[in-house]
């Protein structure tokens, strides 16, 4: 039976930082975070656990490796061992772990621009100087990248990029031969790559994701990939991921730099986990059929009703990146819908090189307020002259 993503769950007052950021009257589609309750498998399992009524220090279910492993093969025909996977409490704490494992102050950390902000604060909060390679926009508005500009970003002092694939917030899903670009051009220059691949399960139709270390063994021996549950089946709060360390060195560093500092992932976030990728997979098919849907009705509106707006469809991702550079307002795009439409996105400026005049709009809403907050905007747009 199919899951019903069209039901309107009140998330005020459930300290949801979604809809606790801004004043009730605003509709929220900023942060990466759906408005679709979890997958029916995993909060019974939650809630089994819960009625055991003990909830003591924990620690990782033998099951776990197991239905990772199966689903990486499946889904990649990658083959992973046990041994190459590191539980951690989040992906941006795996990335910035890596860096802290992996540079000394004054050292250079590679990031794409535009990019999510935690990536780009990741080199400063180890010291490190953030080296920038920016993304190329095409004539018809979607993304790439130069090799040679990518290539010439890197300085002597560069140890480890931080890929994202597919991309936030442009919504690239990378194709294998840029991911053998990038990744040749890493380890000639002895840069390890960190890959965060946390929108992985979001991929459209015409659109194939490929973990960057699973193209040869050299890769996978020079990159860490970082992979969660979380936005895939919306537990976010629960915390829990996956990093895939096929060097031994690697993740000796790793572990050495979590000592004290990084625990494990908390009991209910392993329970969560588990029952996800072993039994959600119905509902993560009726999600992204929904999510694509929403995607095509984003771009359609946009190209209809929002006269300034451009935006190329994503690829992968539940998150559009709105063009705004050729609008007329009297401030600053965000600040203009968030006080004329009261409708809350995320800043270009936010991410960076490249981000200036964009917004990113989450679409991993239900229609009806998806709909209500394009209808905003349009309004918004309405009473200025452009």
């Amino acid at each position: 039976m199919p899951h019903d993503l069209d039901q309107s769950i009140d998330r005020c007052r459930t300290d949801s930082v979604k809809w606790s950021a801004y004043p009730a009257d605003t509709l929220p589609l900023w942060v990466a975070d759906m408005d679709f309750a979890a997958p029916p498998v995993v909060l019974e399992a939650l809630q089994r656990r819960l009625e055991h009524g003990v909830l003591g220090y924990g620690c990782e279910p033998p099951e776990l490796r197991e239905v990772f492993r199966a689903r990486l093969k499946a889904l990649y025909d990658w083959e992973v061992p046990k041994d190459w996977l590191v539980p951690l409490p989040g992906v941006v704490i795996g990335f910035n772990l890596l860096c802290h494992a992996l540079t000394t102050a004054g050292d250079g950390v590679l990031v794409q621009t535009p990019a999510y902000p935690p990536i780009l604060a990741a080199p400063a909060n180890c010291s490190c100087y953030r080296d920038e390679a920016p993304l190329s926009q095409r004539p018809d508005g979607s993304y790439g990248f130069d090799p040679a500009e990518f290539e010439a970003a890197i300085r002597p002092r560069t140890r480890v990029f931080i890929f994202c694939n597919p991309h936030n917030p442009v919504g690239r899903v990378y194709t294998r031969g840029e991911l053998e670009t990038l990744a040749e051009i890493c380890l000639r220059h002895r840069v390890t790559l960190c890959s965060d691949e946390i929108h992985a399960d979001f991929i459209y139709r015409g659109y194939r994701h490929v973990p960057i270390a699973s193209l040869s063994r050299e890769v996978g021996e020079h990159t860490v990939t970082l992979m969660a549950p979380s936005k895939t089946y919306n537990i976010p709060g629960l915390h829990c991921a996956m990093g895939i360390v096929p060097d031994e060195e690697l993740r000796s560093r790793l572990e050495k730099a979590r000592v004290g500092l990084v625990a494990e992932p908390d009991i209910l976030g392993y329970v969560a986990t588990v029952a996800a990728y072993r039994d959600a997979q119905p509902w993560l098919d009726d999600v992204l059929a929904y999510l694509e849907d929403n995607r095509d009705y984003v771009a359609e509106f946009v190209r209809q009703r929002l006269p300034g707006i451009s935006m190329v469809k994503p690829e992968g991702g539940y998150l559009a990146w709105l063009d705004c550079r050729r609008l007329k307002l009297p401030e600053a795009p965000f600040d203009f819908f968030l006080h004329q439409a009261r409708v809350a996105l995320m800043p270009g400026p936010a991410y960076g090189l490249g981000g200036e005049g964009f917004l990113r709009l989450n679409f991993g809403c239900t229609r009806a307020t998806l709909t209500a907050a394009l209808e905003r905007m349009e309004r918004a747009l309405a009473g200025v002259a452009q």
